[in-house]
């Protein structure tokens, strides 16, 4: 969107006006709000309001000093702070408690600004194009890398998006002294913005929040376009519920997430897919069995000989209340008994997890939901004999080499 923006203001051909423009930028400014409020985005909600705070004041000061250079100056520098502490903000939604602060730091900012910008540089003619203070390129590229390095460790769209709004509300400010080209760019600053709630909606639809696997909304419309021949494999976590009983949910998640990364990276041409729970299918567009049996042995193993360590002991089975703390006054009193318990409490847990995996072939007078329905017999089958393998729901013969599983 912004390298678009970037050559719809260099065109010829575009002569929208700058009104038109305007009226753009306010309904974009608008919609993206409404969809910020209705998807509880408050993240995303104030940074369009700090956009539209930094261009009104930006507006203003033209209007009414032309020559005044400080607003635009104060602008560079106070956009990007906001963004970075907007960046650290978790999602809180729109509550009154949580959002007051911010809101009340944007008004105190908005109102030092117009009290003191005209304290600013004046020139005789302002030009095209105003290039900005080194200490605001500065602030604006550290603000830019942070961004980047969120959007790194998080993969959320709202960093993503704050990013490339920042990059067009720099130009926006680069390019003051052009009324159609500014416009332009500060309107790319919010759709940019309003684009992302619809992205960020797309990914929740459609991605498993908590593997990032595509989901099953996403893998019932992969089946609709499927052609023969195709295989779906069905990949269910031996003993999963015995993991949560004995270590708890969190330690259920880490499976799930351990399970999902190797299913990611499945070979022969697979995509894996969460559909719930400790259930994954994995679909091969144009292979049979023949052709995914080994893939799915390799991934059958891959999972096996994985493990991830678990710190400390099952929180669940510990005392609480005003037994623990009796129990940890004790234990303070008895200088060997604490070092004993430090030990405990760093002490680490290496777990393993297998998985058991049916699958099944299409054919001309097959369709989908019978493939499937083919593969989780097959599944059954693979528990049944033992768990920790792949069997298959053809007439497909190979050796069955049972697999120690886990207790």
């Amino acid at each position: 969107m912004l390298l678009c923006t970037v050559g719809l203001a260099y065109s010829e051909w575009f002569t929208l006006p700058v009104p038109a423009l305007s009226f753009l930028y306010y309904c974009v400014l608008g919609g993206g709000a409404l969809l910020a409020w209705r998807f509880h985005s408050s993240r995303t909600f104030f940074s369009l309001l700090v956009i539209l705070l930094a261009q009104q004041g930006v507006a203003l000061s033209t209007e009414q000093a032309p020559y005044v250079l400080g607003t635009i100056t104060a602008v560079s520098v106070l956009v990007p702070a906001n963004f970075i502490l907007i960046a650290m903000m978790s999602e809180r939604g729109f509550t009154l408690e949580s959002n007051a602060p911010v809101g009340l730091l944007l008004f105190v900012e908005a109102l030092s600004v117009t009290v003191i910008c005209g304290a600013g540089v004046r020139v005789r003619h302002l030009p095209e194009t105003i290039v900005l203070p080194r200490y605001a390129l500065v602030v604006l590229a550290a603000t830019g890398l942070l961004l980047l390095v969120r959007y790194w460790l998080t993969r959320k769209t709202v960093e993503s998006a704050m990013l490339w709004s920042l990059c067009a509300l720099a130009l926006a400010l680069h390019n003051a002294g052009s009324a159609r080209r500014a416009a332009l760019y500060w309107a790319a600053s919010a759709c940019i913005l309003a684009v992302s709630i619809v992205e960020n909606s797309y990914l929740l639809a459609y991605h498993d929040e908590l593997t990032t696997l595509p989901s099953r909304r996403a893998f019932n419309d992969a089946l609709l376009r499927l052609r023969d021949p195709y295989s779906i494999a069905v990949v269910d976590i031996d003993h999963f519920k015995r993991f949560n009983d004995t270590y708890g949910h969190d330690t259920g998640d880490q499976v799930l997430r351990l399970v999902a990364g190797k299913l990611a990276r499945v070979t022969g041409g697979g995509e894996a897919y969460r559909c719930g729970g400790e259930e994954f299918m994995i679909l091969f567009p144009g292979k049979t069995n023949a052709d995914v049996v080994e893939p799915l042995e390799e991934l059958r193993r891959t999972i096996e000989a994985a493990e991830f360590r678990m710190r400390g002991n099952d929180r669940r089975r510990a005392p609480r209340g005003a037994d623990r703390r009796t129990q940890q006054a004790a234990r303070r009193s008895r200088k060997g008994d604490a070092i004993r318990r430090l030990s405990a409490e760093n002490n680490e847990t290496a777990l393993s997890v297998t998985v058991s995996i049916g699958v099944a072939t299409s054919t001309e007078k097959t369709n989908a939901a019978s493939v499937l329905k083919a593969a989780d017999k097959a599944l059954y089958r693979a528990k049944e004999g033992g768990r920790n393998r792949v069997e298959t729901a053809a007439s497909l013969k190979r050796p069955r080499v049972k697999a120690a599983g886990i207790a």
